[in-house]
C-alpha cells in the first residue's frame, strides 16, 4: 500500500514538473515574441521603411491627389470666325454589377435594381427596356457591363440626363472629342483629331491625324497643367494643406482662308455630280491667286469626320497626295513659256491633225484636224499638234527651264501632310512635246493652282495657303498673312496679256472649246483639258470614251483676274452628258458666287495697323512685324532698330515690305522684285539716291548686293514690269 501511495506522489512530482516546464518554455516563447514585436515596432519607427519602402512616404501618397488639369485643344475657324472644327467630349456608359462595390459611407456602388435601371436608361439611350435588362443580366458572373454600340459616344446632354437619375452602379468614362459642326466640309483639309491613348500617364489626348488638325497638332494641342493636393479618407482636400498647381497652357487657335457659305456651295454641287454621274474621283478648288488665299477646296469621294462615315475609302488627301497627267489646262504654261520667250507666231500656219516625232504619231483630238489653221486657233481648240510645233519651236532646253520655272516635280510646301512631288518624263523628243498638251508629267492639284497663280501678279506665282492667322487662347494674333512669292516664270505684262486673250477665246463658240462654261455678262476666261490616264497594268493608256481625266481652269476678271477656279473629274462612270455640261454644273454656280465677292472685294488689300518696331532689338521687330504680316526689311548691321519710315499705327496693306534702320555699316541690299515704294523707303531712310529706270518690279541693280555703301555712292535700279 505504502509503496503504491509513493508511485503516485512520485507520478504527481513529474507531471508538476513536466507543467511546470512547459510553462516556462511557454513563457519564454511569448517573451521573444515580443521582443520580436518591441523590436519590429523599434525598427519601423527609427527607419521608417518597409521592404526597403518609406512608411512616410507611402501614406503621404495614399491621401496625394494628383490631378491633371487638361488643355483645350484649340478651335479651327473659317475666315469669318465661324467653329469648323472645337473640343469636345464623348462619354461611355457602364454599369457595376459586382454586389461588393460598396463606398467608404457603406453605400451600393453596383447596381441595386435592375429592372427600374433599365426603364430609366431606355428614357434616353437607344435601346429598349428589354435590350437594357439583357445587358445587365450577363449569362456568366461580370464585374462591370457596357451598353454595345448605343452607350457609346454620348452626349454631354445625354451624360447629363443619366446622371440626374442617380442610379446606383452607372458610371461614366469621359473621352476628349472633336466636334466638327459642318459634316462634309473641307474635310481633307480641315483635317481630323481622334483621342490616343498617352502611354506615359494612361489618359487620353487628342491628336490631329490628318489634314490641317496634323499639320499644326503641336500649335493646337497647348499643354497640359497639374494640381496636387492633400485629401482625407473621403477624397475631400484637407484643410491647411500646400497645393502644387500648374495651369493648362490651351491650344492656339486657327482662322483660315476658307469661306463658309462659297465651301458648303461647293460641296453641295460636288454632292450633286458625284450622285449623278459616280466619277472616280472629283476634286475642285477656289483661290483668290493674288494673295494665295484658297477659299474653298473639296475632293470626293470624302467622308464625315462627325461621324466617320466613308472613312474607310476616302482617307487620301487627293489635292496633294495623288498625282495625275494634267492633259490640256497645262497649255496655259506652254503658251505663257513661248510668248515670254518669243517664240509663238500667232499669224503663221501649221497642219492641223496629225503629227510625226521619231517615229510616233500625235493626234488632235479631233483626229481629222481643222486643216490649214493660224497658231492663233492653236490653245482655243486645244490642238495638240499645233502645241507640239510651238514646243518645238521653242526647244526642249527652254521649254524645259520654264518647266523649272514654275516648278513642276517640286513640292509647293502647303500646309498639309503627305504632299507628293509628281515627276516629268524629258529625256526623248517625244517625251519632251506631249509634256507641252500635259501628258508624260504628273502633277498634283496644288502644284497647278500655284502655277496659275502667275496670272494674276504679272508673272509672280505665290503659295496657296490655308491658315489667315493664328491667334493664342486669349484671342491675341500672334502670327499674321504674309503673301508668299515662290517664283516668276513670266516677267513680261504682255506675255500675260496674250494668255489671258486666248483663254478669253476657249468661249468662242466657233472655235473654242469651252462654250459651255460661258456666262453672258461676265469677265471670265477659261482653259478645258482631257487628259489620257495611264494604263498601269498593261502600258499606254486607258481606252473608252469615259476614260479620262477632264478638267477646266477659270480666272475672273478675264483681263486682270484674282479669283481662279480648277474642277478637275476622273472616269465619271454614269457619262449620261458631255463632260464639259457635268463640269459647268460645278463651275458657273461657284464663278457666280465668286463674282458676287468680288464686287464688294475686287482689289481691297487686307489692311493692317504698323506695329511700334523703333527701339527693339532686330529679332524682336522682326516678330513683332511677322506677326502683323509684314515683311520685315533690315538697313544697317546693327542689333538694335534706331529709326522706322512709317510710324506705329498707320494702315499699311498686309504683306508689303516694312524697312528698319538700325547701327553699323549699310550695305547694298539685293533688291530684286523691290516696288517703287519699296525704293522710297530706303532712300528715306538711308540717305541715299538711287537712280530709278523704267516701271515695275526691279528686276536689275548696278551695286552687287552686299557691298558697302558709302555717302555719294550711285546706284541705278532698272524696273519692268
Amino acid at each position: 500500500m505504502k509503496k503504491r501511495i509513493d508511485r503516485l506522489k512520485l507520478q504527481r512530482s513529474k507531471a508538476h514538473h513536466n507543467r511546470f516546464t512547459v510553462g516556462r518554455f511557454l513563457q519564454i516563447v511569448v517573451a521573444l515574441v515580443f521582443l520580436v514585436f518591441v523590436a519590429r515596432l523599434l525598427y519601423l519607427g527609427i527607419s521608417k521603411t518597409v521592404n526597403g519602402r518609406n512608411l512616410s512616404a507611402r501614406t503621404e501618397q495614399l491621401y496625394k491627389r494628383n490631378q491633371v488639369l487638361k488643355a483645350t485643344r484649340g478651335t479651327i475657324y473659317d475666315r469669318n470666325g465661324l467653329a469648323i472644327a472645337e473640343d469636345s467630349h464623348s462619354y461611355t456608359i457602364y454599369a457595376i454589377l459586382d454586389k461588393s462595390s460598396i463606398n467608404y459611407k457603406n453605400k451600393p456602388e453596383y447596381v441595386v435594381n435592375k429592372e427600374k435601371t433599365a426603364q430609366e436608361l431606355a428614357k434616353v439611350l437607344p435601346l429598349s427596356v428589354r435590350h437594357v435588362l439583357q445587358y445587365l443580366s450577363p449569362k456568366h458572373n461580370a464585374f462591370q457591363v457596357q451598353f454595345g454600340v448605343a452607350g457609346n459616344n454620348l452626349t454631354k446632354v445625354q451624360k447629363d440626363k443619366i446622371s440626374a437619375m442617380k442610379l446606383p452602379g452607372i458610371k461614366f468614362i469621359e473621352t476628349p472629342a472633336r466636334l466638327y459642326p459642318n459634316g462634309n466640309f473641307a474635310t481633307h483639309i480641315v483635317g481630323l483629331a481622334q483621342p490616343e491613348e498617352d502611354q506615359k500617364t494612361g489618359s487620353q489626348n487628342l491628336v490631329g491625324t490628318m489634314g490641317l488638325e496634323a499639320w499644326y497638332d503641336n500649335l493646337l494641342s497647348g499643354k497640359d497643367g497639374y494640381q496636387i493636393s492633400s485629401v482625407d479618407a473621403a477624397n475631400y482636400q484637407t484643410p491647411n494643406s500646400n497645393q502644387t498647381y500648374k495651369a493648362a497652357q490651351n491650344g492656339d487657335n486657327l482662322y483660315l482662308t476658307i469661306d463658309s457659305q462659297l465651301q458648303n456651295l461647293l460641296e453641295n454641287r460636288l454632292s450633286f455630280v458625284q450622285k449623278t454621274y459616280k466619277p472616280v474621283v472629283l476634286t475642285a478648288v477656289v483661290e483668290d491667286i493674288k494673295t494665295g488665299k484658297v477659299l474653298a477646296a473639296s475632293q470626293r469621294p470624302t467622308f464625315n469626320p462627325e461621324t466617320k462615315e466613308g472613312m474607310s475609302k476616302s482617307y487620301r488627301n487627293i489635292l496633294v497626295q495623288d498625282t495625275y497627267e494634267p492633259g490640256s489646262v497645262f497649255k496655259v504654261l506652254t503658251l505663257a513659256a513661248s510668248v515670254n520667250s518669243g517664240n509663238f507666231h500667232p499669224n503663221q500656219y501649221y497642219n492641223s491633225g496629225t503629227v510625226a516625232v521619231n517615229g510616233s504619231v500625235i493626234h488632235d483630238w479631233q483626229k481629222s484636224g481643222w486643216g490649214s489653221i493660224p497658231f492663233s486657233q492653236a490653245f482655243p481648240r486645244s490642238s495638240n499638234t499645233g502645241f507640239v510645233h510651238i514646243e518645238e519651236q521653242m526647244g526642249a532646253k527652254t521649254w524645259g527651264k520654264y518647266l523649272k520655272k514654275f516648278r513642276i516635280g517640286e513640292k509647293t510646301g502647303v500646309t498639309l501632310p503627305g504632299e507628293q512631288a509628281g515627276l516629268i518624263s524629258f529625256k526623248l523628243p517625244v517625251d519632251q512635246v506631249v509634256t507641252s498638251f500635259g501628258q508624260g508629267v504628273n502633277v498634283n492639284v496644288m502644284q497647278m493652282m500655284q502655277a496659275f497663280s502667275s496670272l494674276a501678279n504679272d508673272g509672280q506665282m505665290v503659295q496657296p495657303q490655308y491658315v489667315d492667322k493664328v491667334t493664342n487662347a486669349n484671342g491675341d494674333v500672334i502670327k499674321g498673312y504674309q503673301i508668299k512669292k515662290v517664283g516668276q516664270p513670266v516677267y513680261s505684262a504682255a506675255t500675260r496679256k496674250v494668255v489671258l486673250a486666248n483663254m478669253k477665246q476657249v468661249l468662242n463658240k466657233r472655235i473654242g472649246t469651252g462654250y459651255a462654261y460661258k456666262m453672258p455678262g461676265k469677265s471670265i476666261a477659261v482653259k478645258t483639258g482631257t487628259a489620257q490616264i495611264a494604263n498601269r497594268k498593261h502600258g499606254g493608256y486607258l481606252k473608252g470614251s469615259n476614260n479620262y481625266i477632264f478638267s477646266v481652269v477659270g480666272v475672273t476678271p478675264a483681263d486682270n483676274p484674282r479669283y481662279c477656279i480648277y474642277i478637275t473629274m476622273r472616269q465619271p462612270q454614269l457619262m449620261t452628258k458631255p463632260a464639259e455640261t457635268i463640269l459647268s454644273s460645278i463651275f458657273k454656280p461657284l464663278m457666280s458666287r465668286v463674282i458676287a465677292m468680288s464686287k464688294d472685294e475686287e482689289d481691297s488689300p487686307t489692311i493692317v495697323l504698323l506695329p511700334k518696331l523703333k527701339g527693339l532689338t532686330y529679332s524682336a521687330a522682326k516678330k513683332e512685324a511677322v506677326k502683323s504680316g509684314f515683311d520685315i526689311v533690315k538697313i544697317g548691321s546693327g542689333d538694335k532698330v534706331i529709326d522706322q519710315l512709317y510710324e506705329k499705327g498707320q494702315k499699311q496693306e498686309s504683306g508689303s515690305r516694312i524697312f528698319v534702320l538700325t547701327s553699323g555699316k549699310i550695305t547694298c541690299p539685293d533688291m530684286k522684285d523691290w516696288t517703287g515704294r519699296d525704293l522710297h523707303q530706303f532712300m528715306s531712310l538711308t540717305g541715299i539716291k538711287l537712280k530709278i529706270e523704267g516701271k515695275g518690279t526691279v528686276y536689275r541693280q548696278s551695286v552687287k548686293p552686299g557691298s558697302a555703301l558709302k555717302a555719294g555712292t550711285k546706284v541705278t535700279v532698272v524696273l519692268k514690269e
